[in-house]
């Protein structure tokens, strides 16, 4: 699996810097909590806020809920719907997008339980709303629907234990590669865009992770030119279990 990772993450960058490319900065703050109710059931709740470098301008903002079902401690099943408003420069307005999504996910400590795996599927169900100007007024044309899958493989390093504290300090590589699945109208190509994150995190007792790091970005588009956007992350994780309280 690392040796399949290390292959695509080559030809990804290799493909990306073949390209014209468009390179900005940005800064993204999300916030992602789980919460279990019962043995299999929880639920998922999510806002992402995505700014350009100088914290003026919102870019993106996420919003996501979603049902889970556990399997048992490693795996998982979601589903749930996400709404989406994202900047277009060329009409100076935002546009929407409904989309309902689906994932398994599976987790392995490895390392003597040091380290751990994650192995995240997702299916994105998206309409996309499309904005023209017309007489200098911002008109909506409606939405066009897109299938997209998501693989993410994340990996956590366990670094320092402040035992006096409860506290865990670890390191974060991962990659997420998104493929735009069918006949699509909003994006024609197979990749739709790549996200790669290292960074430190801060671990408190299993239940809050704070995480910091740099993302490259990159994203493909059917008719102008190709972005890379250098990222600086900031996540905030809850993942609390409602039965013990």
């Amino acid at each position: 699996m690392r040796r399949l990772l290390f292959i695509v993450l080559l030809l990804f960058f290799c493909y990306s810097y073949s390209q014209e490319l468009k390179q900005n900065q940005r800064v993204w703050f999300a916030y992602m909590g789980q919460y279990k109710v019962s043995n299999h059931w929880g639920y998922h709740i999510e806002a992402q806020f995505r700014l350009d470098n100088q914290l003026k301008q919102n870019q993106q903002n996420l919003f996501r809920i979603g049902a889970i079902y556990y399997l048992n401690s490693n795996k998982s099943f979601t589903a749930g719907y996400g709404l989406i408003t994202t900047y277009n420069e060329g009409v100076d307005d935002y546009f929407k997008e409904n989309r309902l999504w689906e994932q398994y996910q599976y987790s392995k400590n490895w390392n003597e339980s040091k380290n751990t795996i994650i192995h995240r599927m997702r299916l994105e169900n998206r309409w996309v709303e499309k904005l023209i100007l017309s007489n200098n007024s911002v008109v909506s044309l409606g939405s066009s629907f897109q299938n997209r899958f998501r693989y993410l493989n994340r990996n956590l390093f366990r670094l320092l234990n402040f035992k006096s504290t409860n506290e865990e300090l670890y390191a974060i590589l991962q990659n997420e590669v998104f493929l735009n699945v069918g006949d699509n109208k909003v994006n024609s190509k197979l990749i739709d865009q790549n996200r790669f994150l290292v960074g430190l995190g801060l671990n408190y007792n299993n239940n809050i992770r704070l995480e910091f790091g740099y993302m490259n970005h990159f994203i493909t588009s059917t008719s102008a030119t190709n972005v890379m956007n250098h990222t600086i992350s900031v996540s905030l994780f809850q993942n609390l279990d409602l039965q013990k309280h």
